[in-house]
């Protein structure tokens, strides 16, 4: 199966390849997302927003996220989509009482959820260790922020049919990093020694991928709400329970 042709090539974008023989993968989100603390979370937003605020925006945007997670994960969602928080602090920690009293499960009808300990290091360590213990169970995996209000269901579950044609896939931010990576396997090289919350995040992703050979679907640029001037690009709905 090809990749699509309808679209334009961009930017440094890796060429895909014909797989027709890949099998069809189950894809598990991972949404990685810290405690929406004053102090701890948003703390760029600080000055502008104070303290509190910085965090309140936090919690609405990782609440925002997992209602858009269990959406792209509902079915019919095809291929099919399971989804965890990979959070800091864990699961059970007194940090999270007030955010998840009830787990990240926000519709309790809906798909379980997965909820497990980032664990240490930095961020590329942290990733990487979602990525091999997902992608060694048989799955592909589809690794997310809480950043991007503009990643929806739509964007998640077009993710995931291109992971089944593509050895990666990509939503780039535009800030130079990205919102999304998936990958159908576990590939280290992707997490060592980058440099995080650069601008070159998302460039050195598709140097390396294509230095490995390895075939990338890019979609759209979004939004990360990360700066002041990052708040022009928060949906309406969230600016009204932020302020």
């Amino acid at each position: 199966m090809t990749a699509p042709h309808h679209r334009p090539k961009l930017l440094g974008e890796v060429p895909p390849v014909i797989a027709p023989d890949w099998p069809t993968l189950p894809v598990h989100t991972v949404v990685l997302a810290k405690a929406p603390l004053p102090g701890r979370a948003k703390t760029r937003l600080a000055p502008a927003l104070g303290a509190d605020g910085a965090a309140r925006l936090a919690r609405l945007l990782l609440l925002d996220t997992l209602d858009r997670v269990h959406a792209a994960c509902t079915p019919p969602a095809t291929p099919a989509l399971t989804a965890e928080l990979c959070s800091d602090p864990g699961p059970g920690h007194a940090d999270w009482a007030a955010v998840l009293p009830r787990g990240p499960s926000v519709h309790p009808s809906g798909p379980a959820w997965g909820w497990c300990d980032q664990g240490v290091g930095d961020l590329g360590q942290r990733m990487a260790r979602a990525s091999q213990r997902v992608t060694a169970s048989g799955r592909a995996v589809l690794l997310v922020g809480t950043d991007c209000p503009g990643l929806g269901a739509t964007q998640l579950r077009q993710a995931a049919d291109q992971l089944q044609h593509h050895d990666a896939v990509m939503l780039p931010a535009a800030d130079g990093g990205y919102v999304l990576l998936g990958l159908r396997r576990h590939v280290p090289e992707l997490f060592e020694h980058m440099p995080w919350s650069t601008a070159q995040v998302a460039s050195l992703t598709r140097d390396r991928l294509r230095a490995l050979g390895l075939s990338l679907w890019q979609g759209p640029m979004l939004n990360d709400i990360d700066e002041l001037a990052d708040m022009a690009h928060l949906p309406t709905f969230l600016c009204s329970q932020l302020f």
